[in-house]
């Protein structure tokens, strides 16, 4: 039975942010794992950290790949060095690369087929840049290592309300002269496919709003 739990991949995200408190919150309610086999790419120690910080029972172990992982609990894989530290709210340029690492590991073995779905815990845009990582943000970095020439799209939603986005991680002042007939058409065309095959949506029925400038 436990085999056929959705495996549910979730990066740490920045160390020093709210990832580790969403994602260990979440799961000390039985009833999450109950739903799906979450695996946590991270630290067991930064984990650990938090869980203390927050006085939580959560419960966890540490596993080597998502490919076996503990049932009815959450599973750790480690991805980062063991000496980092936690400093909360601190931008801090270790904290970046342990975000990026465990994203990379996350990517690999999602590729690999072992999780079924990938959770982006939040990361720090400015101190994840390095020469590895030159990019706005998660999207547009999934998006190129995917590597198999599809689009990505940001939607954002509430219950039976989606609402995705025509241009991405760019500034206010840039917005309008990215906001394209070829753009808008690209982005419609994703957005209806994955209201069918994602959402079950037969005919799906799509507004479109309007650039104030």
């Amino acid at each position: 039975m436990e085999e056929h739990k959705i495996k549910v991949g979730i990066t740490q995200g920045d160390i020093n942010g709210i990832g580790y408190e969403v994602i260990l919150k979440t799961f000390a309610d039985p009833v999450m794992l109950e739903l799906c086999t979450p695996i946590i790419y991270g630290s067991p120690k930064v984990a650990a950290y938090h869980r203390k910080s927050l006085n939580l029972p959560t419960n966890f172990s540490i596993v080597s790949s998502a490919s076996e992982p503990a049932y009815n609990k959450l599973s750790v894989i480690n991805c980062t060095d063991d000496e980092i530290k936690v400093e909360f709210s601190k931008p801090d340029p270790e904290a970046g690369k342990a975000a990026l690492d465990a994203l990379e590991k996350a990517l690999e073995e999602y590729k690999a087929g072992f999780i079924d779905v990938l959770v982006t815990a939040p990361i720090n845009k400015h101190t994840i840049q390095s020469k590895d990582f030159s990019f706005p943000g998660h999207t547009e970095y999934i998006e190129e290592k995917m590597g198999n020439g599809k689009k990505a799209l940001m939607i954002l939603m509430k219950d039976t309300f989606r609402v995705a986005l025509i241009t991405g991680h760019i500034p206010v002042s840039e917005i309008a002269s990215n906001v394209t007939k070829e753009r808008l058409q690209e982005k419609l065309s994703i957005f209806d496919g994955a209201l069918k095959q994602d959402f079950g949506i037969s005919r799906p029925r799509i507004a479109v709003l309007s650039l104030n400038p």
